[in-house]
Parts: C-alpha cells; sequence; structure tokens
C-alpha cells in the first residue's frame, strides 16, 4: 500500500537584523517544541478544505505571534511519521511584527543569524530548507501577476470588449484571488485597462484600502504596440520595495514571464501557463528576478 500523506506548511520567518532597516542583514525564527524539545521553523497540519499558503501564515501566528508576509516558496520536505508520510511545503516569509506568548505546542521563540539557525536546527532537512532561503537571500520586491478571473461570454457581449464584465464564476474567482493576494502584504495594485482585469482586483483593493492604478502598457492592446516597452514598464515597477499586483490578460502575461524566467534554471520560457485568476508570484532584487512561482488556483 502507498503510505498516506500528512500534509502541511510552514515558513522560515525572517526579519531585518536588530537595529538595521535594510534587508541585506536578516534574523531567522526558530520554535521551541516541548513535546520534541526540538527546534525547528513554524509549521503545521492543514485544516479541512485549506491549501498550504493559508495553512503556512496560520500556522507562523499560532507558533510565533506574528504576522506574516509571503514571499518565494522554498520547496517541500519529506519524512515518515505514524501516519504515514509528511510534506511540508515551505515559504520564505517577512514578518510584519507581533509578540510571541508561550503556549503548549512552542514555549520559545529565538530570533537568530542565520549561521546560529543553522546549528541550532534539529533536522537536516530544515537546515536544508535555510539553505534555499539564505541562497535567495531577502528580495527587495515581488510582483504578484494575476490574470484576470473568468469574463462574460464573447458571443453574448455586444459592446467594447474592454467593457465585458466578469461572469458569476469571475466574481467568485475574484474572491478566492483577493483572500490568496492579501496573504502577501500588497502595497500598491495595478491593472491593465479591461474592466475584467480592474474588477478581478477591486475586491482587494477595497479590502486594503488602495487605489487600482491603470497601466496601459500591461494590457494587450498597449503592450503589443511595443513589447520592450511594456516589459521595461514591469520592470520599473519591480524596483518599488514592497509588493505589487499586477493584474494583465492571457495574450501578455506568458510573454512577460518567459522573457524573465529565461535567466532562470528550470524554466521554459516558451512554455508559461497563465490560466485565468492565476497567479506568478516574482521575487526581485532590484531588477534581476531571484524566483518565480505560479499558482494556478485561485485558492493558492
Amino acid at each position: 500500500m502507498t503510505p498516506a500523506e500528512v500534509r502541511a506548511a510552514g515558513a522560515v520567518l525572517w526579519r531585518p537584523a536588530a537595529g538595521r532597516k535594510e534587508t541585506a542583514e536578516v534574523e531567522i525564527a526558530l520554535v521551541h517544541r516541548p513535546r520534541y524539545d526540538d527546534w525547528s521553523f513554524p509549521k503545521g497540519k492543514l485544516e479541512s478544505g485549506e491549501s498550504t499558503p493559508f495553512a503556512a501564515v496560520r500556522e507562523v501566528a499560532e507558533e510565533t505571534g506574528h504576522v506574516a508576509r509571503l514571499g518565494p516558496e522554498l520547496g517541500e520536505v519529506r519524512y515518515d511519521v505514524a501516519e504515514g508520510v509528511k510534506v511540508v511545503r515551505y515559504w520564505a516569509a517577512r514578518s510584519l511584527g507581533g509578540a510571541f506568548v508561550a503556549n503548549d505546542e512552542t514555549d520559545e521563540l529565538r530570533w537568530v543569524a542565520p549561521p546560529v539557525a543553522a546549528s541550532l536546527l534539529s533536522y537536516r532537512h530544515d537546515v536544508d530548507v535555510l539553505a534555499r532561503f539564505t541562497s535567495l537571500g531577502p528580495l527587495t520586491s515581488t510582483i504578484l501577476l494575476v490574470r484576470h478571473a473568468k469574463a462574460g461570454s464573447h458571443q453574448q457581449w455586444d459592446g467594447d470588449d474592454d467593457l465585458r464584465p466578469l461572469s458569476g464564476t469571475g466574481h467568485e474567482q475574484a474572491s478566492h484571488v483577493t483572500e490568496f493576494l492579501a496573504l502577501f502584504g500588497p502595497d500598491r495594485i495595478i491593472s491593465a485597462p479591461p474592466t475584467r482585469c480592474r474588477d478581478t482586483v477591486a475586491p482587494l483593493a477595497a479590502a486594503l484600502g488602495l487605489p487600482v492604478i491603470e497601466e496601459v502598457q500591461l494590457g494587450e492592446e498597449g503592450y503589443w504596440k511595443d513589447p520592450a516597452a511594456g516589459l521595461a514598464r514591469l520592470l520599473e515597477l519591480a524596483v518599488e520595495p514592497g509588493v505589487t499586483v499586477i493584474s494583465s490578460q492571457g495574450g501578455v502575461i506568458p510573454d512577460v514571464v518567459g522573457e524573465l524566467v529565461s535567466t532562470l534554471p528550470g524554466f521554459d520560457p516558451d512554455d508559461v501557463a497563465a490560466r485565468k485568476a492565476s497567479t506568478w508570484v516574482l521575487g526581485f532584487n532590484g531588477t534581476h528576478l531571484r524566483s518565480a512561482d505560479y499558482h494556478p488556483y485561485p485558492t493558492g
């Protein structure tokens, strides 16, 4: 029989080193679990109906008291447990603040430099996750490149196609997109001109109290007039520190992402997916792409 998989999620939670505002030097959060007398990253099993990014943020809050802003994925680790094989997916996540309170699961929290973390961690697989984090380094910015949710039928719409609204399914997808993108702590929201692009991120903008800024060069019509200028505009947004959401179209995203991921190993720039209501999480140092994660579904 195939062993059962126990799904879990966690994060390498980090913050700028004490007394420093820049992110070149960081501290890592490690938690002590009295039940196992070990030091590890905050993590835990998925709840019913929960996806891994939501579980990672929830577990960080429960075990450290800190609010996490998700960043790039750090892959999975697998190891045997009594129930079968435990599969833990990890993210890098910046702390947005909080206060630790000891509890039954975690009785101590330590913020330490990465080399100290490597010596404290109780398990080799956690040391490997830490190595992935340090190889990326803390990123200066994140672009969340979202394809708009499902729109109404072309055949049943006789007006300007840019004004074609979301369908009922599209509005439901937009609701899920809102919850998912909020895990990354957006600072600004950009949209291509079509109504379906703006309406995909309008609920997120309302929830965060942010404006939706129109960007013609990142819509299909504007982008294909000058693709090099469109890519340059996205890289200008990548230089902005923090997290930028961009809602765009299926005729733009594969080309933009294909150009960017050509510098990363393991990606085929000619085979870039862009399902409706999907998200590419693109991590940058300046204009240099360091990570690219694709989430095909709006629930993450």
